[in-house]
């Protein structure tokens, strides 16, 4: 049995290079994350897929992508639809249409739909940060909505259409990064908000949403919990709030090691994230030197991180979820159309 090293990486382009073929071997990554700068065409998306699960050694190996629909979509027109961004569906919910779930089920079904042909088995969804008027833009209309039942439901909706299809839904960005003032792409949040407040609220949309199997941190700093150290690398909101109140026991991993939001070296962000309790090391840009760094930082996976992400590889919805999913088939045709 290959075992594989507790981080997900990212490549240059269309194709692996030598030199990622033999670093993919050598490191053996546990998933690799595709962006646009990897994207050209189905025939390709799909080669390029199939090599890295060669190289590694994995049928298996998860490979990952952001396909929210709106602003975040790396498989976009000519080849793949533009679907409408997470803020259609919340205001379906707000103006009380009962058929919301159904709408934001049947639009994640089509996207994993896409997904699986090319042999992507993960996507970056559901967003459950809250949409609030203090919170940056870069949440924006990536959010279901502002309250924490709706959200909850809709992201809900979206884990269900993805894992009906076999595509693993990651919840992001726990616990919460709607309050943040600021793009953690390229500076550190900072949250002053009560621990009593952000229990009810941001955290609360999380909660509703422990038993998905994969979960992506907050690079945001929540004084009420821990002023010094963002969630990424904070073992005080790993264990109180991620694995403690919100009851998260799915595989953790960080956001983008290489984001701005970030201080030190690769090396030592990946080294602070595995020991505030993540159990995977994101690192997206495809640059080989940081690649090496965070590499050299992954331990291989073992105890309960490696239970936790084989689990999640499991993981399917339950019946009467899948159910729903095609029940929902319904509006494929609205959504394709809006």
């Amino acid at each position: 049995m290959t075992v594989s090293r507790a981080f997900i990486a990212g490549c240059a382009g269309f194709a692996l290079t030598a030199g990622e073929r033999r670093f993919f071997a050598e490191a053996a990554p546990w998933g690799l994350i595709l962006f646009r700068r990897n994207v050209e065409t189905p025939a390709q998306v799909a080669a390029l897929v199939a090599d890295f699960r060669a190289v590694v050694g994995r049928a298996d190996a998860p490979v990952l992508i952001d396909q929210e629909g709106g602003r975040v979509q790396r498989l976009g027109p000519p080849h793949w639809p533009a679907y409408p961004p997470a803020g259609r569906f919340a205001a379906l919910a707000e103006a009380g249409d009962v058929a919301a779930e159904d709408a934001a089920r049947a639009n994640a079904r089509m996207m994993a739909d896409d997904l699986a042909a090319l042999g992507i088995n993960v996507d970056c969804v559901p967003c459950a940060d809250l949409r609030l008027p203090e919170g940056h833009g870069i949440i924006g209309d990536r959010a279901y909505g502002a309250e924490p039942a709706q959200v909850a439901r809709l992201a809900r909706a979206v884990a269900e259409g993805m894992g009906a299809r076999g595509v693993l839904p990651v919840l992001k960005h726990i616990p919460g990064h709607g309050r943040a003032r600021a793009d953690s792409h390229e500076s550190l949040p900072v949250v002053d908000t009560s621990r009593a407040e952000l229990e009810a609220t941001d955290f609360e949309a999380f909660r509703r949403l422990a038993d998905l199997p994969l979960g992506m941190t907050a690079h945001v700093v929540y004084t009420a919990i821990d002023a010094e150290r963002p969630a990424t690398t904070s073992r005080k909101v790993i264990e109180q709030v991620i694995r403690g109140f919100i009851g998260f026991d799915g595989a953790l991993m960080s956001d983008d090691l290489s984001m701005g939001a970030l201080s030190g070296s690769l090396a030592e962000r990946a080294a602070a994230s595995f020991a505030a309790g993540c159990d995977l090391a994101l690192h997206c840009n495809g640059n080989m030197a940081e690649m090496a760094e965070v590499a050299a930082h992954s331990p291989l996976l073992a105890g309960e991180a490696a239970r936790r992400c084989a689990a999640a590889l499991k993981w399917r919805p339950d019946a009467a979820a899948v159910a729903a999913v095609a029940d929902s088939a319904a509006f494929s045709g609205m959504i394709a159309a809006s």
